[in-house]
């Protein structure tokens, strides 16, 4: 017998994935997956990829808005492309999507290719704003993580561990433990 089975996604745990359950629930998922994780790329969504695993033929997937499923036309188009291959329909709750209709593909392609700009236009605007920051000294970036680790490291080097030693004991690459023995003169 045919599921319709939904899948909701936040970026972040400050988020909730609520009202997505909700409206699929609602739309007639029988049952929904959540997850929190980035829709940049399919890495970290084991979750929706677990999804992918159980639906079979007849099946639907169904989502609230495809930002959910993938935020990359790359993405967005392969995951279609296995939904399709294993006869499984995707449908959408807030946007015209249903793979079944030729119409439902097209628009389906279009909205992703919106859903990647978004995207890149967001990526450009934190680029834009680190660099404000950054003219007026106020962002200065992470610190890298040898560097946070520079007074241990000096110690474990002053107790005799080799560089091999502090490699295997703080795992820092061998290249920033020297860097930070150069820079304090210590051989």
């Amino acid at each position: 017998m045919a599921k319709v089975l939904g899948y909701a996604r936040v970026s972040t745990d400050s988020q909730d994935v609520y009202l997505q359950v909700s409206a699929l629930k609602k739309a007639g998922a029988e049952s929904v997956i959540d997850e929190v994780a980035s829709g940049v790329s399919m890495s970290g969504r084991g979750r929706l990829k677990m999804l992918l695993g159980i639906l079979s033929e007849g099946d639907t997937l169904l989502c609230t808005r495809i930002d959910r499923l993938a935020r990359s036309v790359l993405d967005l188009q392969s995951i279609v492309r296995d939904l399709q291959a294993g006869g499984v329909t995707l449908r959408c709750t807030e946007q015209q999507i249903d793979t079944s209709s030729a119409a439902g593909k097209c628009f389906l392609d279009m909205l992703g290719v919106f859903a990647e700009f978004e995207t890149n236009l967001r990526k450009e605007r934190q680029l834009e704003g680190i660099e404000k920051a950054k003219s007026k000294g106020v962002y200065k970036g992470r610190v890298p993580t040898a560097q946070r680790q520079k007074d241990e490291i000096l110690k474990l080097h002053q107790k005799g561990y080799t560089v091999k030693e502090i490699v295997s004991e703080l795992s820092v690459s061998k290249s920033s433990i020297y860097r930070i023995l150069s820079a304090s003169k210590v051989s």
